[in-house]
């Protein structure tokens, strides 16, 4: 298995809407980027691809329907296709049970790719966000997962369910990692979301105290992060 970092694929799951997996798919495009990656974009959200459509015009991205085998089939393709970009593969709310039944396309295919899955699991301070993990895992036993804390939802400590967890020390016994993304400001969420932003295209387009938080969160976001892609 090649450990080229840029042979990668990121897969941010967590299965529930609002969790906060579109800011971490877009943080991780955007620190990739910097790193002067080649990035393919796998929106799985077909039915709201703001994602996709922050990114279209500034890296190759595609929309895919991963609650089918199809959809499996043709990330795996799409993969096969783009050996030098780095995959990131933002899932739609709904994909857990697709993921469960059908995950095994892309797992059984990892070495023939030559590729390694990273997987980044976005949680709330609700007990389903680990019952949902504890599927995850016995669903998709290759490459990492790391545990990634949304702060919007408060601080590392108020986290005690996962904190406190069994589900928390089989993923460190496993070498992942348990991080927090910062919180970022709801005016700057906003306009990412609203305006369809990539947070490059933020940093030249929002005024200019928008840009500054934009920055701040930037900065200690790839602080709290950096360690899942270096």
């Amino acid at each position: 298995m090649s450990d080229n970092k840029r042979n990668n694929i990121y897969l941010i799951g967590g299965s529930k809407g609002g969790v906060g997996k579109s800011m971490v798919s877009m943080a991780i495009v955007d620190m990739l980027a910097e790193m002067g990656q080649k990035i393919l974009l796998v929106e799985s959200d077909t039915a709201n691809p703001d994602t996709w459509k922050a990114h279209k015009e500034q890296h190759d991205a595609i929309l895919i329907d991963l609650d089918n085998g199809d959809g499996w089939v043709e990330l795996v393709n799409v993969c096969n296709d783009k050996p030098e970009h780095a995959v990131v593969i933002n899932t739609a709310a709904r994909n857990n049970k697709g993921v469960s039944q059908y995950g095994v396309t892309l797992q059984s295919t990892l070495e023939e790719l030559q590729r390694r899955l990273v997987t980044l699991w976005v949680v709330n301070r609700q007990r389903d966000s680990l019952e949902l993990l504890r599927d995850y895992l016995e669903a998709i036993t290759e490459g990492d997962t790391h545990v990634i804390r949304n702060g919007y939802f408060g601080s590392t400590e108020k986290f005690e369910l996962f904190n406190n967890s069994k589900i928390r020390q089989v993923i460190e016994e496993r070498g992942g990692k348990s991080l927090t993304l910062p919180d970022l400001a709801d005016r700057v969420s906003d306009d990412l979301y609203s305006k369809r932003l990539s947070i490059s295209a933020a940093l030249r387009e929002l005024p200019i105290g928008n840009r500054a938080e934009l920055m701040r969160w930037r900065a200690e976001t790839r602080k709290a992060l950096g360690a899942v892609l270096a």
